[in-house]
């Protein structure tokens, strides 16, 4: 590889750095300021059409981490010792078509559309959802569409916190039907509205890993 600038060495070093933590130093906590820093990359992640579909619930309540254990196996050991627990919500189908209160919202309040784009965007959306990647017709297939934009941001936000060595942890190991009981009884998730993507927990490692295993550039790029 040639010579890299600094910013290309600090990103590949925070890259190289991060790790699916299994296990936190639970003595240790991260600052306001630095996970503030995770959060708002998070936040101004890209999302598909600017929609953001995404909610950041971080549970810090030993009592609502020890709730969701029974329903979230995979995750632990990162429930008693990462420093910040985060359940990512992706908005539920109803939310998100073209003509619901959440989308209209979004581009006429938060986008800040004029008029006639708000209806221009609008019908462009609407032929995505429906001829595009015909995700109107599958409710599933365009929750899942919902989750895919929250992984983005997710993604930032672990290398963000992998930048200022923080480390983190991924999840899906959980019982997605439980865990959402769980948030609704506790008035923490509207279920007419939002459905959980995923978990990731942040800390710091209580042990060092293995070194980071991963294919070839050659096996895994194609130049066309």
């Amino acid at each position: 590889m040639e010579s890299l600038s600094s910013i290309q060495h600090e990103m590949l070093s925070a890259i190289q750095f991060r790790h699916a933590t299994k296990e936190f130093d639970s003595h240790k906590k991260i600052s306001d300021p630095d996970f503030q820093f995770i959060l708002e990359t998070g936040r101004l992640s890209p999302s598909s059409f600017g929609f953001e579909p995404w909610r950041f619930v971080i549970v810090q309540s030993p009592e609502m981490r020890e709730k969701l254990r029974p329903y979230a196996r995979g995750a632990n050991k990162q429930l008693s010792s990462a420093s910040h627990f985060m359940l990512i919500l992706a908005r539920l189908p109803k939310d998100m078509l073209a003509d619901s209160d959440y989308i209209q919202e979004m581009m006429k309040n938060v986008q800040q559309l004029p008029p006639e784009a708000v209806e221009g965007k609008g019908k462009v959306y609407d032929a995505f959802l429906k001829t595009g990647f015909r995700l109107q017709e599958n409710e599933r297939a365009m929750f899942e569409w919902g989750c895919r934009q929250t992984y983005i941001a997710l993604g930032n936000m672990m290398t963000a916190a992998a930048m200022i060595g923080i480390d983190s942890c991924p999840m899906e190991g959980f019982d997605k039907v439980e865990i959402e009981r769980v948030l609704t009884e506790e008035g923490i998730m509207d279920p007419e509205h939002f459905g959980i993507a995923c978990m990731v927990a942040f800390g710091y490692r209580l042990h060092e890993p293995l070194g980071k295993t991963r294919q070839s550039a050659d096996q895994v790029v194609q130049w066309v």
